[in-house]
């Protein structure tokens, strides 16, 4: 059942990206628009805002560069961030799906909790989601459409809200994320350009990421039932509600109970670094999630008759890693584009002139911050991870922003602003394929183009309330967080 024609700019934006090509294909020729770029552009030279050094762009047909596009190109693939992480996570979730254990949670869940609150209650754990990382994507995006096809919803409703909230949520979060000293350790080593003694904690933006929580579930809650009703009615298919309320899963919970109990133990006696910090956890995030979910999946599968030997339990972590086949085609495409885009030096250049633009309007305080996050939303287009683009943006704005008067903190979080409102419009989303897969489950000819209109109104909707909010807390001088 397809969603229901839309009409006017949204259905503009749909009709135009279902014209697109597949992700893959996608990702295909913006590499190859790469190329041609940087042999247009190259000889265009800019000062790095570490080294001072000229940066110069690069020719991927240069005969170095071209021979390297072929002789890094399995390399390339093998260090994509996000390649490892979803397959990880997908052998442990993947088990537990296929065992019956997350269908039969999910009769429970339906009966227990009220219909009217699975919107909000999807949007809060998702704007939460960036604490297992990678994961989130992985878990929540087929969960939403599951869950709101059992109870009779539309389920690309529900993909679209819990995309919506992993992916825009990803600057919110009520604790500190393995993404948070990363960023900060960027932002500190750019502050230190202009104020040698300058130090960043990873608390730098606590209090502001947990109010964006709230921010992002109340606000998402507003626009998610026009969101909803575009995608018309859903009669539930006998596939919707498979999974037996009447299966054993006492075994299973109790299975995941302990589990967690010695996860929790490693953590604390093992996985923590010697000086008390949290890296190595935030690091084995994916890992203790495939694992809390695939124990509880093989109890669920043998306490219901499903599994009679070790070989049946292998062949679930396998099939759920075969169903994977396009993400990887995808990661090699993608893993290329981000490869040769870094080698052109395109990227870094562009921050250079994105940078030079700013300090050439004269905009005062609060609309320099407003425009920092315009160009934040607009390059996050292009690049995707949020670690990569500040590794480029952090050396150049940070000092800048700091002589005009804004502390790097309010720079970072401006910047984690910008990213995440755009996070659910661009197609370049490593994670589009896993999106596309839950959807096409239940509607199989939906297109890019769907996906992505229907997430305009909560990019509009976030983009003006959490740059207000922003401003807000720069105009009256809060607390961004800790240190």
């Amino acid at each position: 059942m397809a969603a229901r024609p839309t009409a006017g700019v949204i259905g503009a934006i749909e009709a135009l990206g279902n014209r697109l090509p597949d992700p893959v294909v996608l990702f295909g020729l913006v590499a190859a628009a790469i190329v041609g770029v940087s042999m247009l552009l190259a000889g265009t030279t800019v000062e790095h805002p570490l080294t001072h050094e000229p940066v110069v762009v690069q020719s991927l047909l240069d005969a170095t560069l071209a021979r390297r596009m072929w002789t890094d190109a399995v390399k390339n693939f093998a260090g994509f961030p996000p390649l490892g992480s979803v397959l990880v996570a997908v052998m442990g979730i993947g088990v537990a799906e296929r065992s019956g254990l997350i269908a039969a949670l999910l009769g429970r869940a339906v009966d227990r909790v009220p219909p009217r609150l699975l919107t909000t209650a999807m949007l809060f754990v998702g704007a939460n989601g960036a604490l297992a990382s990678d994961a989130s994507f992985v878990v929540l995006v087929p969960l939403g459409a599951a869950l709101w096809a059992r109870v009779g919803r539309h389920p690309l409703a529900g993909m679209t809200i819990a995309y919506a909230a992993v992916s825009g949520g990803y600057g919110a979060n009520l604790l500190i994320t393995a993404l948070d000293p990363l960023l900060a350790g960027l932002t500190q080593g750019a502050a230190q350009l202009v104020r040698p003694e300058a130090t960043v904690a990873a608390t730098c933006n606590w209090f502001f990421n947990v109010a964006s929580v709230f921010l992002v579930t109340g606000v998402g809650a507003l626009v998610a039932p026009s969101v909803e009703r575009r995608f018309g009615p859903w009669i539930r298919r006998p596939e919707d509600t498979e999974g037996s309320t009447s299966e054993r899963v006492a075994p299973a919970l109790l299975a995941g109970a302990v589990t967690v109990v010695i996860l929790a133990a490693l953590v604390v006696g093992v996985l923590r670094a010697d000086d008390g910090g949290w890296a190595p956890v935030y690091d084995s995030m994916v890992p203790l999630i495939a694992v809390a979910a695939l124990v509880p999946g093989l109890v669920h599968a043998r306490a219901n008759g499903r599994l009679r030997d070790t070989g049946e339990a292998v062949k679930l972590a396998a099939d759920a890693a075969g169903g994977l086949g396009g993400y990887i085609v995808l990661a090699f495409a993608a893993a290329q584009f981000v490869a040769w885009f870094n080698w052109s030096n395109l990227g870094l250049v562009s921050a250079v002139r994105g940078a030079d633009a700013l300090r050439g309007l004269g905009l005062g305080g609060t609309a320099l911050l407003l425009a920092f996050v315009l160009l934040s939303g607009g390059l996050n287009l292009l690049i995707a991870s949020a670690s990569a683009k500040w590794a480029l943006m952090a050396p150049l704005f940070v000092p800048m922003l700091m002589l005009l008067g804004i502390e790097p903190a309010m720079s970072q979080a401006a910047y984690r602003v910008g990213d995440a409102v755009t996070n659910v419009l661009t197609p370049l989303m490593p994670y589009m394929p896993i999106v596309l897969a839950a959807a096409r489950r239940y509607v199989p000819e939906t297109g890019l183009g769907t996906v992505l209109a229907a997430q305009v109104p909560f990019a509009l909707a976030w983009g003006v309330s959490w740059t207000g909010m922003l401003l807000l807390w720069d105009a009256m001088g809060w607390p961004l967080g800790l240190g």
